[in-house]
């Protein structure tokens, strides 16, 4: 999405092969009025696709999942990264690893909010490695959810994320996807 690859290259910064950051907009600072375009774009391209729910990380992926379901008119699943003391029934779990922040977390769903019928697309804010979206797709099929597919905004093509995921049968769609980045240089696929 070009306007999302404009925005990248004014505001973004390639800090080294593994680390872009977009926190002016995307993950500190939010633009609402960028969101609601992106989650407008994501929405249109799964839009024939029975979604049924919206799930997404906390927390950057927060924004754009919103704005996506709004535009399908579905609800908006958060999966929880840190233990909630009122939390604590009824819930699918597993372990996630970040490559980017080298730590691992466990990510929660409550059963109140799934079941079998569910179509669930997930949404997130960077595809890199797959991690988090294999995590996601370990929950909902946990609570034997169907996986509609996997929108991000940015993708960094040169990492297996991607071919992890098509692998497993997801359609992956991204908004901005990356083909190259060192210190300074943002290339586009």
């Amino acid at each position: 999405m070009k306007l999302l690859e404009e925005k990248i290259l004014a505001e973004g910064k390639a800090v080294n092969e593994n680390i872009l950051k977009v926190d002016s907009f995307i993950n500190h600072q939010v633009d609402p009025m960028l969101m609601e375009q992106l989650g407008a774009e994501l929405a249109s391209h799964f839009k024939d696709s029975g979604v049924t729910k919206v799930v997404t990380i906390e927390s950057s992926g927060i924004a754009p999942a919103l704005m996506t379901a709004k535009a399908l008119g579905v609800p908006m699943i958060i999966l929880k990264k840190e233990p909630s003391k009122v939390l604590n029934e009824n819930l699918f779990q597993t372990v996630v690893t970040s490559y980017t922040k080298g730590t691992s977390y466990e990510l929660t769903l409550s059963q109140d909010f799934i079941s079998e019928a569910d179509h669930v697309l997930i949404i997130d804010d960077f595809l890199a490695n797959g991690e988090a979206a294999t995590g996601a797709i370990r929950l909902l099929h946990k609570a034997n959810a169907t996986i509609a597919g996997l929108g991000v905004l940015i993708e960094k093509s040169f990492q297996p994320g991607r071919q992890k995921l098509e692998a497993q049968g997801i359609d992956v769609y991204a908004l901005a996807r990356i083909a190259r980045l060192e210190k300074d240089l943002i290339e586009f696929y």
